[in-house]
């Protein structure tokens, strides 16, 4: 152990598109008023007890009813990258600010490209639209089976999406569909992210997303926190998307998972395994991917409180040299127009034996998170405040 060290393992829980209410600069975006836990809170109830003790009540009211007393350390965290995705959001908390915004494509792909991609995977393609995942399928799953063409669709993040039945296009070959997709999405068409969407079903009992999707991201440039700690030979271990999200840079053991309730179970399982990792790096991707983009504030609301009535058994879980770290990377609000994601700030609520039960008021970057661990280690990113000493117990 480190002298000074507070904490020898950090367990981070991103909530996937949980934000806490809109950032400044949220016109910019179209985002003004956005507030993703504020509106589900507000239109459908949403009841937090065991977050909300730990500081999550703090700026988010009247999800408990508890006496306004904390045990955790808590704040809101506001975003420099200019974006609101996922990779931007996930890439500022390890010490990577993204100035320029990768490229969108609101009006679907330029034919050139579409052509290239055609002639590098041996078929046609259909749709190369904007699109929800789901009604995509439906729309179009049936003429895929028919033609074997692949579906490709965008929406309003900087993603090239290839869905296909893995009766028709095995998952194998799918993948395959995807890397060169990665290979030609260079230049001024550097998306974020190529994703691989497999779907069973048929065109009478309707087609279902399966859980064996794949991301191909950008990776992201050396020196991250995640960089730093390989090199000192630390170990990152990774719980759902991660993984494809940083495209495996910095990381070590990987698990991938089906659900919320598998990654959540996922992580518990790794706490308790008393492993000699630095950090649990765990992405929670339903509360986006099933409720934000489809704007569904009940089922957000559900997941939620899935969440937090998993928070109990974390927590007994932990070592007394543990840390939790639970927050988002970017807003999805369920009662916003649209289905994109929001600007906004994020969570951050800490727990841990030596964690101090402060109030940590607005954050300046999503990297305050990341300078705190890599401060926690004997390290420093390019970017960010750490809050190491204000939550030292």
């Amino acid at each position: 152990m480190a002298r000074g060290k507070l904490f020898d393992r950090a367990v981070v829980i991103v909530l996937d598109s949980v934000g806490a209410g809109a950032l400044p600069d949220a016109a910019r975006f179209g985002d003004e008023g956005a507030d993703t836990l504020g509106h589900i809170r507000d239109s459908v109830g949403l009841k937090m007890p065991a977050l909300s003790r730990l500081g999550l009540g703090r700026f988010v009211r009247g999800i408990d009813s508890n006496d306004g007393k904390f045990t955790g350390a808590s704040g809101r965290m506001s975003e420099l990258s200019n974006g609101k995705d996922t990779l931007v959001g996930h890439w500022e908390m390890i010490g990577v600010v993204s100035e320029q915004a990768f490229p969108t494509y609101p009006e679907g792909f330029p034919r050139d490209l579409i052509e290239r991609f055609e002639r590098a995977i041996g078929r046609g393609v259909l749709g190369n639209t904007v699109a929800s995942g789901t009604d995509i399928i439906e729309k179009l799953g049936a003429e895929h089976v028919r033609t074997g063409k692949p579906i490709v669709y965008t929406s309003a993040d900087s993603v090239f999406q290839v869905a296909a039945h893995e009766e028709t296009i095995p998952l194998a070959e799918l993948y395959r569909i995807c890397e060169k997709a990665r290979g030609l999405l260079t230049g001024e068409h550097r998306v974020a992210r190529v994703i691989a969407r497999p779907f069973t079903g048929s065109a009478g009992t309707g087609f279902q997303r399966t859980p064996r999707r794949h991301d191909y991201a950008v990776a992201p440039p050396a020196g991250t926190l995640l960089d730093l700690l390989s090199k000192k030979g630390e170990e990152v271990v990774s719980v759902g998307k991660i993984r494809d999200i940083f495209d495996g840079q910095g990381i070590g053991r990987a698990s991938s998972t089906v659900s919320n309730a598998d990654g959540i179970a996922r992580t518990i399982e790794l706490v308790r395994a008393r492993g000699k990792e630095a950090i649990v790096f765990t992405n929670l991707v339903d509360f986006d991917m099933l409720y934000g983009h489809r704007r569904d504030p009940k089922g957000y609301k559900g997941a939620l409180e899935e969440l937090d009535r998993a928070v109990p058994e974390l927590a007994a879980a932990l070592s007394p040299r543990d840390a939790v770290f639970v927050t988002a990377d970017h807003g999805n609000d369920p009662t916003f127009r649209g289905t994109d994601h929001t600007r906004e700030h994020v969570p951050i609520v800490a727990f841990g034996k030596n964690v101090r039960p402060v109030d940590l008021g607005v954050r300046g970057s999503f990297a305050d998170l990341g300078q705190t661990i890599a401060e926690n280690f004997g390290l420093a990113i390019p970017v960010g405040k750490s809050f190491l000493s204000e939550i030292a117990g």
